[in-house]
């Protein structure tokens, strides 16, 4: 983007209608928004994103007057994309997200990273009819509102930290594999995360009945809730979810939500679950919003999968050699290339919290 102090240089006195850009991934939503507000005479949706970087483009080719941004979308999320646009090319931004209830943490950072206002989505107790008013309102109010490039932070003042809208959104998703080995192996590794880590979704190669009682025992052991996943159980901060015995766990995703999704169906190289399975659909639906992890175990379960995710921009860790009781997939996961980090297992869980940071 090119450097600039203002943007929207047409006359702001209500003689012409208010160009808008809608960024948002979800498609169901920009149809909404774009329906909801073309009903306004005083509005035109000049176009719509799907995320922040062709966001970045068509800001530049449309140069719309104003931007109603998600803060839950792929490859970047909607605050940073906002304290980068208010740098290089600021302009009026109603953030629109289910994450900013008013009042709420998140909304207070969405303002001073820039936005003019912020407004929640429809959802249960809030329809479509009762948004629609108050986002064509807000939108207008926005087009006449003075956006200017945000000014430094007083040297000698440390900023404050900029992980909120990471620990309240559902981006970061955590998928871990393991096999032989791995029930001790996983309850060292998630008895160390806390409360408000990132959700995690987990394999463990274990027979039909007894991931239930493993999962409660994890319970017991972790500050997150670990149970054992039902199918449509939501993935957020403060959760595991294990993998029940003899069925498929895929991660799905609407909207800004991430979920499971349960399944029967033909083993997998030889396994059900399979970390394959699990590990292709998080490379599919959270990409480099996703962690993986594959930990002790015989054979080569899951390294097809972990591929598929660094392939797609998310982080990846194997288990090192010396602490795994069977070194047989991550050994051939480092070998393929589909590692980033080699750890111990006494560091993985800080490792997988210092990635989430990123």
């Amino acid at each position: 983007m090119t450097d600039a102090t203002s943007v929207s240089s047409g006359a702001r006195n209500g003689s012409r209608r208010v160009r808008v850009l809608i960024v948002d991934d979800s498609a169901v939503v920009r149809g909404i928004f774009e329906r909801e507000l073309a009903r306004d005479d005083g509005i035109e949706v000049v176009g719509v994103a799907a995320d922040p970087f062709i966001a970045r483009d068509k800001i530049v080719t449309l140069k719309p007057d104003v931007i109603t941004l998600d803060v839950e979308m792929p490859r970047m999320d909607g605050i940073t994309f906002l304290r980068k646009l208010m740098h290089y090319y600021p302009m009026p931004v109603v953030v629109v997200s289910s994450l900013t209830p008013a009042g709420g943490e998140l909304a207070l950072e969405a303002l001073a990273a820039g936005a003019v206002d912020v407004l929640c989505k429809p959802g249960s107790a809030y329809m479509v009819g009762d948004m629609s008013a108050e986002l064509c309102e807000k939108v207008k109010a926005a087009f006449h509102a003075v956006v200017r490039k945000p000014t430094a932070k007083p040297e000698g003042k440390p900023a404050a930290p900029q992980r909120l809208s990471m620990t309240l959104t559902t981006n970061k998703v955590v998928a871990i594999g393991a096999s032989t080995g791995g029930t001790e192996a996983l309850a060292k590794v998630l008895s160390v995360l806390p409360a408000n880590a990132p959700g995690v979704v987990v394999v463990q190669h274990m027979p039909e009945h007894f991931t239930r009682s493993f999962a409660e025992r994890l319970d017991g052991l972790c500050a997150m809730n670990v149970k054992e996943a039902e199918d449509g159980d939501r993935v957020v901060p403060g959760r595991v979810l294990i993998a029940p015995g003899n069925y498929h766990m895929l991660l799905g995703r609407s909207g800004a939500n991430y979920f499971v999704q349960v399944r029967s169906g033909p083993l997998v190289g030889r396994h059900r679950p399979s970390i394959n399975v699990l590990f292709k659909s998080v490379a599919r639906y959270a990409g480099r919003n996703a962690i993986g992890v594959i930990m002790t175990g015989m054979g080569a379960d899951g390294t097809d999968g972990l591929r598929e995710m660094k392939a797609q921009g998310a982080r990846t860790v194997a288990q090192d050699k010396d602490s795994c009781v069977v070194f047989g997939m991550p050994k051939v996961a480092i070998e393929i290339g589909a590692v980033d980090h080699v750890a111990p297992l006494d560091d993985i869980a800080r490792t997988i919290l210092d990635l989430a940071t990123l």
